[in-house]
């Protein structure tokens, strides 16, 4: 089987958002703009609540999806068409916000650590204007497996190892690993050969296609069928995430993602108008 290889290593860049949350954005910055289909790729965490207590309150989404799973932390979520969940440490939600509505995702709690990842996932044009859809994930729905010698693996979306995450009915049909590695095991993880793939590593350090890689860095991969990764003198906790690339023209603005200039100017026309939701 061919082999996946280093494509970019990337740093990601401290920014804020929503009303003030700290952040790192591995996704979206100038290093590294999207990788069809993914858009953006943030990384929040502190132990302070006056890092994250103001929360993100309400704020429009169009045409692709947000994907948020919880490391530590409560993030209750709402929106104006009367939906509400409750994401807590170890769970998730896929969210895929089609034609559009209002949201916002705010802490329950005043202190204490919250940590977690924000991904934004593309939709093709013609799902881009569906009906809204929740995956909210619970921890317990999200399977674990202790991979002999190596570590535990949690699979969010898609199949890895015999286990086959939640997360189901997306067109670019995901692959989402969360893996935590024991000291110097190895590990190959098959992707399906097409998909466009990366690994955020957030604790530890990893070894991959001869390079080292330090806590906090995202890695692209070229194409093939296989990665394989080595855990540092002290483990490795990473996330993998793989999918199908849509291959369309993608127009952007904020919380919008269409694939013409024409059909962002319709998304703010329509949310002014109070057509989301």
């Amino acid at each position: 089987m061919k082999h996946r290889t280093i494509d970019q290593i990337v740093s990601p860049m401290a920014t804020s958002d929503g009303a003030g949350v700290k952040m790192l954005r591995a996704i979206g910055t100038p290093s590294l703009d999207h990788m069809d289909p993914f858009l953006l790729l943030d990384m929040f965490g502190s132990e302070k609540g006056t890092d994250y207590i103001a929360g993100f309150p309400d704020h429009p989404h169009r045409g692709f999806e947000t994907v948020t799973y919880m490391l530590a932390g409560k993030m209750r979520h709402r929106d104006n068409a009367g939906n509400e969940g409750l994401l807590e440490t170890g769970g998730a939600q896929w969210m895929t916000a089609g034609r559009g509505l209002i949201h916002s995702e705010m802490p329950e709690q005043t202190d204490g650590l919250m940590k977690g990842f924000q991904l934004w996932v593309n939709l093709p044009a013609d799902q881009k204007m569906i009906a809204p859809r929740y995956q909210d994930l619970s921890p317990d729905d999200i399977p674990s497996k202790e991979l002999d010698g190596i570590g535990t693996l949690k699979v969010i979306a898609g199949v890895a190892f015999g286990v086959t995450g939640p997360v189901s009915k997306i067109v670019t049909k995901p692959l989402f690993l969360d893996l935590d590695m024991k000291p110097h095991a190895e590990i190959e993880i098959p992707i399906p050969k097409g998909q466009t793939s990366f690994l955020y590593i957030f604790e530890g350090k990893m070894h991959l296609d001869g390079e080292t890689i330090e806590t906090n860095r995202l890695v692209t991969l070229e194409d093939g069928e296989v990665v394989s990764i080595t855990a540092g003198s002290k483990g490795a906790r990473f996330i993998l995430l793989a999918a199908d690339p849509i291959k369309e023209p993608i127009a952007r603005y904020g919380p919008f993602v269409m694939n013409t200039q024409e059909e962002i100017y319709q998304a703010f026309d329509d949310f002014r108008a109070g057509k989301f939701g």
